[in-house]
């Protein structure tokens, strides 16, 4: 019956696809920002009732920007997962764009890749990260580089912090967690990390119906007298907390 409902799921969710490509496409050059972001949210959350995943929001969603969200980072999921709770712009792995039809619908979405061996595409991106806050955007980053299992928290990477810095805006610290909705424990099925293939991990999250994906957004700050490593440090540790205190509702 999981594999059964995995198909079905599947079915839906190109279709759910295909709908979002022609509406990027199609209204998207003629809607306003307010109305592009309304349209990302319904999209996605439509997208993970779908795939049969519950989404819970906990803490205060942002309601603008200036803002760079900074995250922890476990799946192919978090972008929809964070575009449900609260849409925004993402900077992610160049790799992600050529994701089977994903990559073209958050390459849409407006994407901003980076390729994170090439220091100087990392610069690159720093001056459209800056460009965009200065113009009053939601921008979300995964400092971390990488995705894991969910046990540890690794170092974040400062460089794109430098962004928020240049265009004197404040980073918010937002925190997720995929939990089995019946034990509370986390849940295996999204995570995306080492041998593991994407169609492995899409297959394992469609045949389950217990799924919970957590967001917790914390208490924005401002660097301040912090250089961009010093406030990583900040930012990862308030991230830390999040993620200790998020749990279910």
């Amino acid at each position: 019956m999981s594999r059964l409902r995995a198909l079905v799921r599947i079915v839906r969710a190109l279709g759910h696809v295909v709908h979002g490509l022609w509406t990027i496409r199609t209204q998207f050059g003629r809607l306003t920002h307010a109305q592009s972001q309304l349209l990302v949210r319904e999209w996605s959350r439509r997208m993970l009732a779908i795939m049969g995943i519950e989404l819970v929001v906990q803490g205060e969603v942002p309601t603008h920007g200036p803002l760079l969200q900074v995250a922890n980072h476990l799946s192919w999921l978090d972008i929809l997962v964070m575009n449900a709770a609260h849409p925004s712009r993402f900077v992610s792995k160049a790799d992600a764009q050529h994701w089977p039809l994903l990559g073209s619908l958050i390459s849409g979405a407006g994407t901003l890749y980076i390729e994170r061996e090439s220091r100087r595409d990392a610069m690159r991106v720093v001056h459209r990260v800056a460009d965009r806050l200065r113009e009053g955007d939601v921008i979300s980053v995964f400092p971390e580089g990488t995705t894991t299992d969910g046990r540890a928290l690794l170092p974040f990477h400062a460089n794109l912090l430098q962004s928020a810095i240049s265009a004197s805006a404040p980073a918010l610290p937002v925190a997720l967690r995929y939990l089995d909705r019946d034990s509370g424990e986390p849940h295996p099925g999204p995570v995306y990390i080492g041998d593991d293939t994407l169609v492995a991990s899409v297959w394992r999250t469609l045949r389950s119906d217990t799924v919970q994906a957590v967001v917790r957004f914390g208490e924005p700050q401002r660097a301040g007298a912090l250089d961009r490593r010093a406030w990583a440090g900040e930012l990862r540790a308030a991230v830390q907390a999040l993620l200790d205190a998020s749990t279910l509702p």
